[in-house]
């Protein structure tokens, strides 16, 4: 079952960059530097805000500008929708 997930997020990197406003977590730990961990605090983070910007994830405590840098090329950010 790990390698099927594996595999798909793989092919998910392959095809498409991973959209910080509604990724999960298993789609979050994908990109180079996130573990669980930091994929649970963006989550946490877009539970009360939205990513604006692919930038605007330096904001969330422990995910720097290094990151970014190595990231970008694989990171989008959708629209933000309205909170209910």
């Amino acid at each position: 079952m790990k390698i099927l997930v594996l595999i798909t997020l793989g092919m998910s990197l392959l095809f498409g960059a991973v959209d910080i406003n509604t990724a999960n977590t298993d789609e979050l730990s994908s990109l180079n530097g996130i573990g669980s961990k930091k994929a649970s605090a963006i989550i946490e983070y877009r539970k009360s805000n939205c990513f604006e910007s692919v930038e605007a994830i330096t904001d969330v405590k422990g995910i720097g500008e290094s990151f970014l840098e190595k990231n970008r090329d694989n990171l989008t950010a959708s629209e933000c929708k309205p909170k209910p």
